[in-house]
């Protein structure tokens, strides 16, 4: 059956266990995607060259892995039926279903999320109604030191464009005694799939975050794009995690740091289990160029924007989101 059920207007998942052969609503080609998105081909010629960088935190990269393979497990591996009592609460931005940006594409992605904001008791509570306690413990643990990562990288970057952490670095501190920097961690199912040629796991696309923090999967999906040579593979390094540049980075460095076009393909062997942290602005954040990369010489490229006023421009605008705010 190829009917998407629906949860507050958000496509959740096929019963991926119970499909052996393609469904034509999940046979992508190059006209699936939107006339102004890359080729659909993958340049199997070149691998991603991405900088190695030890920012001196040797426990993350291991907590980020044996916190989380047991959780990943247990929300996204459970049944469908099962996952489906926690079903995406977009009002929350947690909970089990697809990606925000299923519904701009005429064909369906090859992928299951489970995602959060903060504790997923919520949701967890309705997965193991007796036993959910482990769970919530490990999940919020997570949470908490990828968040004091991400500040770290966060405060690393700005040296690199010859700030300082004080130049303007309260860019993304919370206003009017709001809460403090929106964080949103996605444990992400890529299962097998039939034809891995005309199959997508994630569409193209920029994240909205700061920076993203992905922990990829034994066989990797994760593609990148570059100018010049289409979609290019992005190798694992053993050890390591993955750094993408988000769009309000590249509004707040005023586009030295570039929000990076990547997508995830799916593949006939390996059931792939992959994590995500996104390090989000705060709702009522006022973003806009860094006033230390701004001068005569170098005008401001994009106007101000609050995090919530950004966030609802990505779901409209989606990849042009960054065009509709450009002076």
């Amino acid at each position: 059956m190829e009917t998407q059920t629906q949860a507050h207007n958000f496509p959740l998942p096929l019963d991926f266990d119970n499909v052996s052969t393609l469904l034509d609503s999940y046979a992508w080609s190059p006209t699936t995607l939107h006339s102004d998105d890359p080729c659909h081909y993958t340049n199997n010629d070149r691998k991603a060259s991405l900088p190695v960088i030890d920012i001196g935190d040797p426990g993350a990269y291991d907590l980020f892995v044996s916190r989380n393979r047991v959780p990943n497990s247990a929300a996204v591996l459970l049944p469908t039926e099962q996952k489906l009592l926690a079903a995406w609460l977009p009002s929350k931005l947690c909970g089990y279903g697809s990606a925000y940006f299923q519904a701009l594409y005429a064909k369906l992605m090859w992928s299951e999320v489970f995602g959060m904001t903060g504790s997923p008791v919520e949701h967890a509570r309705n997965l193991w109604p007796q036993d959910h306690a482990k769970f919530c413990e490990v999940m919020e643990q997570c949470l908490a030191k990828m968040k004091t990562l991400c500040n770290k990288i966060v405060g690393i970057m700005p040296g690199s464009l010859g700030l300082t952490h004080e130049d303007d670095m309260n860019w993304f501190e919370p206003q009017n005694g709001s809460d403090q920097t929106q964080c949103l961690f996605h444990l992400n199912s890529y299962p097998v799939f039939p034809d891995p040629e005309r199959g997508m796991g994630l569409a193209p696309h920029t994240d909205t975050s700061l920076i993203t923090v992905v922990k990829q999967c034994n066989i990797s999906g994760l593609q990148v794009y570059q100018d010049g040579a289409g979609w290019v593979p992005v190798e694992q390094v053993k050890g390591a995690l993955v750094v993408n540049v988000g769009d309000l980075m590249q509004i707040v460095t005023n586009g030295k740091f570039k929000s990076l076009l990547h997508r995830v393909v799916v593949n006939s062997t390996c059931h792939c289990l992959a994590t995500s942290f996104f390090l989000m602005a705060s709702s009522d954040a006022e973003i806009s160029p860094l006033r230390k990369l701004v001068d005569s010489a170098h005008q401001p490229l994009y106007r101000l924007v609050t995090g919530k006023e950004y966030f609802q421009l990505k779901y409209k605008f989606f990849n042009k989101a960054l065009e509709s705010i450009r002076l």
